[in-house]
């Protein structure tokens, strides 16, 4: 690996009322999924009004996830997350794939398989999908598992349109691709199930993303969304469908889950007038820190 890149990440979220609702319990996935490539430096989170209670927990996948109670009222809600981390990237990088899975179609072994069901397991099966995951099937002659894969990523980039889209929830992935526009979000979701309906084992990926100043890298200014699918000997291996990235070039991996509705960066409950919401305010900013 090369030297580390040290990447600052600055994200605000701002709940508006028109006036003072009362607050539920909030949970926050914000800190980033230390690991071989990335170290995480500093972290610090400010919420105002200040929660009750804030504390700490690692949910089923291991995630880092704050929970905050409140008491009183306010017409403003407001969170701050700062972290310094250092990121370490492959810049070409090459996966050491088993021979057993370097060209499709493979069978994870049984073991593999066992711990893999809910990876593998499609939510929105449908004939479209199936149609377009195979089309990469050997394309250019390129039979290996990598090169499919690659292929889907590309051709994401190029003829979808990236739309930026804060609400939440994601479209279906037949409607992704009927339509060939979307957010992140949409685009890993669409990835996901057409990898599943090959058997590959995939989950999506929730975090943020480097634009760096020159280049055609989208996504930032908000969270960001993408997927990883499980290689046998390479393992979780990343895959940036709205950038054609494969690997973790410019991605800080905050949560891993099998679904995204597991991985939301930040949710909760208000008790008020129902018209007394007037927006949510989110502004991500991922910086380098130079010397």
């Amino acid at each position: 690996m090369n030297e580390p890149q040290r990447l600052s990440v600055r994200h605000t979220s701002i709940y508006r009322y028109s006036e003072p609702v009362s607050f539920g319990e909030h949970r926050m996935m914000f800190r980033p999924r230390a690991s071989h490539d990335m170290r995480l430096v500093s972290s610090d989170l400010s919420i105002v009004p200040t929660p009750a209670r804030l504390h700490w927990l690692h949910d089923v996948f291991d995630n880092s996830v704050a929970v905050a109670t409140f008491a009183g009222e306010a017409a403003e809600l407001t969170f701050e997350s700062n972290v310094t981390i250092e990121h370490f990237e492959a810049p070409l990088p090459e996966y050491a794939i088993e021979p057993y899975a370097a060209t499709w179609p493979f069978a994870y072994t049984n073991e593999e398989a066992a711990d893999l069901v809910n990876a593998r397991n499609r939510r929105y099966p449908t004939a479209s999908v199936n149609t377009w995951a195979r089309s990469f099937v050997g394309r250019g002659g390129d039979k290996s598992t990598i090169a499919l894969l690659r292929a889907m990523t590309i051709e994401i980039k190029s003829l979808f349109s990236y739309t930026r889209r804060v609400e939440k929830g994601v479209n279906r992935p037949a409607d992704t691709l009927r339509r060939r526009e979307g957010s992140c979000r949409d685009f890993a979701v669409l990835m996901i199930d057409a990898a599943r309906s090959l058997g590959f084992a995939a989950r999506f990926v929730s975090g943020y993303i480097f634009v760096p100043d020159l280049g055609d890298t989208v996504g930032g200014g908000a969270t960001h969304a993408w997927l990883q699918i499980f290689l046998p000997g390479a393992g979780w291996v990343d895959f940036d469908p709205t950038n054609s990235i494969v690997g973790n070039r410019h991605l800080i991996r905050v949560a891993v889950a099998w679904d995204q509705h597991q991985a939301l960066p930040l949710h909760g409950t208000w008790s008020g007038a129902p018209d007394s919401f007037r927006g949510l305010d989110v502004e991500v900013r991922v910086t380098e820190e130079r010397d």
